[in-house]
């Protein structure tokens, strides 16, 4: 049975092009926020709900009176935004509903608009759709043209739909594709669990660990350097907009390090266990702030914001996501279970206490004597 992946290339725009795919996300970026405001104004003012259907059929009218604008870009991707905006609503009234923080849709600025998505492969685009070169791939996209692609490995599965994505000065093209072959592993004959950490990313229940890299860390004195230069830079000039996409530049580079880690170290999980399991952390809630209110204010802030910015460091939600993915692939098992208590017990006899984890990094169950390193 087929699973769904994604996969991500490296786009070679010429600058024409450049300009071109910066121009049709723009027009997108544009299209959401008018969108938006035609829902906020007709409930604010009539009480009316607007909803995509509505506005996917008003979008013909839009296109035809700016043929050189909205006009030039593919139909299908202007109405793929569209949907964006209503998964958005959709998703704020699941908050309401559930009593969550709504976070009602935000109109997007510039820098906050990067992707824009063709629902099908062959409506308004097409996938390496010059054969005639061998040597290269191409993807082709209405009002931009045949775009070259950095393809560093094959595509597997049916293509779906294509999604262009601005990072910084780089363009990404990355396609979802249906039924890419699983391809399992041989059995390894072994189970593990496996617990997150700081000190390591991941320590194993056979006292195996996986280092952490602290991308963040060793990039901080780069990073401080750009930062404090786009400080000193006036809001609206040329240098603060370099200064701006340098520190940008620098963040990607990290998000990059810490995926690509993240695919190595699952890797090395799946090809030598057949059962995985660990702990089903909710990573935003560990990270909340500590700061509290003014009336209430919160305790250890300054230690809990170290913590916070080491688990993020750390990654541990990119990397569960990554071993998720490569464990379908691999037929292997992963299984997720209740954190509560887990670094309390003990793994030789079960006693679970508080006295059992006196440190941070030290486990000695007060039942048996068993001790363990708890990083």
């Amino acid at each position: 049975m087929g699973v769904r992946r994604s996969f991500t290339f490296l786009l070679r725009p010429t600058r024409k092009q450049a300009a071109a795919l910066a121009a049709c996300l723009e027009d997108h970026r544009v299209l959401y926020n008018a969108a938006l405001e035609h829902r906020r104004t007709a409930y604010r003012r009539a009480g009316v709900t607007v909803r995509y259907g509505d506005q996917s059929g008003e979008l013909k009218h839009i296109r035809a009176d700016d043929p050189g604008g909205q006009g030039r870009w593919s139909f299908s991707s202007q109405q793929a935004t569209l949907r964006r905006l209503d998964k958005a609503f959709a998703a704020f009234f699941t908050r309401v509903r559930e009593g969550r923080t709504p976070g009602f849709p935000r109109f997007k600025g510039r820098g906050w608009f990067d992707t824009v998505t063709w629902p099908k492969d062959g409506d308004g685009c097409r996938w390496d759709c010059q054969p005639e070169h061998p040597s290269a791939t191409y993807v082709r996209l209405q009002g931009i043209g045949h775009v070259r692609v950095h393809q560093h490995r094959a595509v597997k599965g049916r293509v779906k739909t294509i999604s262009v994505k601005r990072e910084g000065t780089r363009w990404y093209v990355i396609l979802s594709c249906d039924d890419v072959p699983a391809g399992p592993l041989p059995q390894a004959g072994a189970a593990v669990g496996v617990d997150m950490g700081v000190a390591s990313l991941v320590t194993t229940s056979d006292g195996d660990s996986l280092d952490n890299p602290r991308h963040l860390a060793s990039s901080a004195g780069r990073l401080a350097v750009a930062q404090r230069a786009l400080a000193r830079k006036k809001r609206g000039s040329r240098r603060r907009r370099k200064a701006v996409a340098r520190v940008a530049a620098l963040h990607a580079k990290v998000r990059r390090q810490r995926l690509d880690y993240a695919h190595k170290a699952a890797l090395t999980l799946v090809r030598d266990y057949d059962v995985i399991v660990h702990e089903d952390l909710r990573i935003a809630n560990m990270t909340r702030s500590a700061s509290g209110t003014i009336e209430r204010p919160g305790r250890n802030v300054a230690a809990k914001s170290g913590l916070n910015r080491s688990i993020l460091d750390a990654g541990w939600g990119v990397f569960l996501r990554v071993l998720a993915h490569k464990a379908e692939s691999a037929g292997r098992e992963l299984i997720a279970v209740n954190p509560a208590g887990t670094s309390r017990t003990c793994s030789r006899c079960g006693h679970c206490a508080k006295d059992n984890r006196r440190t941070q990094a030290e486990f000695a169950c007060t039942a048996c004597g068993h001790t363990a390193h708890a990083t």
